[in-house]
């Protein structure tokens, strides 16, 4: 499959910059809500925004929960492939609305079929995000989708045609930017306190974690009563059922994930992006090295990697995991300064900045978006058709860097990028990493 960069079919934006007189806006299809019944107290069925759950694992329940604080918000229907987990989402949304309207399903497909539902939450393995937020875009619902946007940059690409193409509002799970100390140190660096950026560190985290306690649980063995497996796989290679790599731990191997590279990439990546205006621009060369286990393994991602970038403007950019010298969070270094932001946590060489709780207006010429909550973001943006704060966009442009690190740490050589078109430049074996071969019967729309 050729890899080329999505054409730009809506007007051209600044994600997350706007001037005091001026507010960004993208041409975007009046919002008809559905005519849901809801509790009492509820905005009535004209402000109300329905949504379908996909995914009760790692980030389900904290998104699930996140939409339904907010009052104009409705979740009528949940959807996972274990039973297990399906039931403690029905129960829990069902307990939260105070009814027992919650819908349960086993097919997605069938959830987005209701005309009465009007966005989706996906949180589901990296190897199904392109599929199902395809589909769900082309049934026009608007969509919460978790990072990274896909397993490889061409799902990506084939994500970012389908929400173009029909128009409707994605929120990237990457809820850094309305911290307020991501915020300030973004705007530092906009606004030039650092003088010209020479360099930028983002580090990551190194090594796997065993998220759902299955560690010693390595061996192949048969799927429990209740999981379709097979469905789950979906896309990818079918290969022995192993309780060790499935749930939250499916990351930990390349046939449903890339390791902590690609887990955490849009995290940082996305906010060393904002900091330096490029939510569109991309590398020109990347070289990696990593330390993996063996390919056989049951967790085989890497366990320790660089990458070293170069962008525009003579920008250059190194992301590591596992490396002390690379601290952990954001690090830009400019002609005059510096400034570290990670959670909770903000430095900088000017020890008053320190004090700010944000950019003063006597020094911001820039001022970007604010955003403190993710949600409401999303669902405001629905009812706008304005661009939120991590559109789809800014998710496939943050997690490239990522891709193309692992493809060059994979092929052993530098790569090169063309950061407008979309190909690696004269590397057929390289080019071949950009997307996977899916299992039969499923395809890339």
């Amino acid at each position: 499959m050729k890899a080329t960069l999505p054409p730009k079919s809506r007007p051209e934006f600044s994600r997350r910059q706007f001037l005091a007189t001026t507010a960004a806006a993208i041409a975007l299809p009046t919002f008809i809500p559905a005519s849901a019944l809801g509790r009492a107290g509820r905005p009535g069925p004209s402000d109300r925004i329905v949504v379908g759950i996909v995914g009760w694992g790692m980030m389900g329940p904290g998104n699930t929960n996140g939409l339904m604080s907010q009052k104009d918000c409705q979740v009528v229907a949940a959807c996972d492939l274990d039973k297990g987990p399906l039931q403690k989402a029905v129960d829990s949304i069902n307990k939260k609305a105070g009814n027992t309207d919650c819908k349960a399903y086993s097919d997605y497909r069938e959830m987005i079929a209701r005309d009465d539902i009007d966005a989706v939450m996906l949180a589901i393995p990296d190897h199904w995000h392109a599929i199902s937020s395809i589909d769900c875009a082309n049934r026009k619902k608007h969509i919460y989708g978790e990072k990274p946007l896909a397993r490889t940059i061409v799902e990506q690409q084939a994500i970012v045609h389908a929400v173009q193409k029909n128009k409707v509002t994605w929120q990237t799970g990457s809820w850094q930017p309305p911290r307020e100390h991501f915020h300030k140190a973004a705007e530092i660096v906009r606004n030039g306190l650092i003088g010209k950026v020479k360099h930028v560190e983002v580090g990551l985290p190194g090594g796997h974690v065993d998220f759902k306690g299955t560690k010693d649980k390595m061996q192949p063995s048969e799927p429990p009563a209740g999981f379709d497996y097979d469905r789950w796989v979906g896309p990818s290679q079918m290969i022995p059922y192993i309780e060790g790599r499935v749930h939250m731990n499916w990351r930990w191997h390349y046939n449903f994930g890339a390791g902590q590279l690609i887990d955490w990439v849009g995290h940082h990546c996305d906010i060393a992006h904002w900091g330096l205006d490029f939510d569109d621009v991309g590398p020109t060369e990347v070289e990696g090295e990593g330390e993996f286990p063996p390919k056989d393994a049951v967790w085989n991602t890497a366990t320790k990697y660089r990458v070293n970038l170069k962008y525009p403007k003579n920008v250059t950019m190194t992301m590591a995991g596992g490396h002390s010298d690379i601290k952990m969070g954001t690090k830009w270094i400019g002609e005059d300064g510096w400034v570290w932001v990670d959670r909770d946590k903000f430095d900088a060489s000017n020890v008053e900045w320190k004090t700010w709780k944000s950019v003063p207006d006597n020094v911001r010429k820039v001022k970007l978006t604010e955003s403190r909550d993710h949600y409401r973001n999303f669902l405001d943006c629905i009812k706008s058709g304005k661009p939120t704060i991590t559109p789809v966009e800014v998710a496939h442009n943050s997690v490239v860097p990522g891709h193309l690190g692992l493809i060059a740490m994979m092929v052993g050589r530098k790569i090169k990028w063309d950061a407008k078109k979309g190909p690696i430049i004269g590397d057929d074996e390289a080019s071949k990493l950009l997307t996977r071969e899916y299992r039969a019967p499923y395809k890339l729309a």
